[in-house]
């Protein structure tokens, strides 16, 4: 949570003070505002000290707290979190299982994840490096949606692999 100024640790000297439904008060010097809190029962919380004027709300301070604390977790819960999600294709993929993968790829980055593309060869056909990368780049043209390569095709041993994200 950030650091918010209450009561009498308020610098400013006049504030837009918002009551405790969300309602605009008015503009006033920090001393009514206090004096305005005490007649309340209430605290005066700065939540917007970078205005001008600095807006401060008349709440009670664990509320506030609480309110501030469901409000990170809402946020937290929210968030996507970006996967790297992995295909695996071979030299003698069939042109319907590329269209497969390649669908699953598009769902993949249509959900927002990266996804690695790996080709693997196996025994003699290491060989054929070049067949390899041409069939990667193939598998490339079947994938519907737009997007971007994060990490070129470089080749590691047996496997041909590169990275897409989606287009931004």
């Amino acid at each position: 949570m950030q650091k918010v100024s209450l009561n009498h640790q308020i610098k400013a000297p006049t504030l837009r003070i918002v009551n405790e439904q969300g309602e605009q008060v008015g503009v006033m010097k920090l001393s009514e505002a206090l004096a305005l809190a005490h007649e309340h029962g209430l605290d005066l919380v700065e939540i917007a000290p970078n205005a001008k004027p600095p807006v401060a709300k008349l709440i009670d301070f664990a509320k506030f707290k609480y309110q501030q604390k469901k409000l990170e977790q809402q946020q937290k819960k929210n968030a996507h979190k970006t996967e790297v999600k992995t295909i695996w294709i071979s030299v003698r993929i069939s042109e319907h299982d590329m269209e497969i993968k390649a669908g699953k790829v598009s769902e993949f980055l249509n959900d927002g994840d990266i996804v690695k593309i790996e080709l693997r060869m196996r025994g003699r056909e290491q060989a054929f490096g070049d067949l390899g990368r041409q069939n990667l780049q193939k598998f490339l043209t079947f994938i519907k949606l737009p997007y971007r390569i994060e990490v070129p095709l470089k080749r590691m041993g047996g496997t041909w692999s590169l990275t897409v994200a989606p287009a931004k």
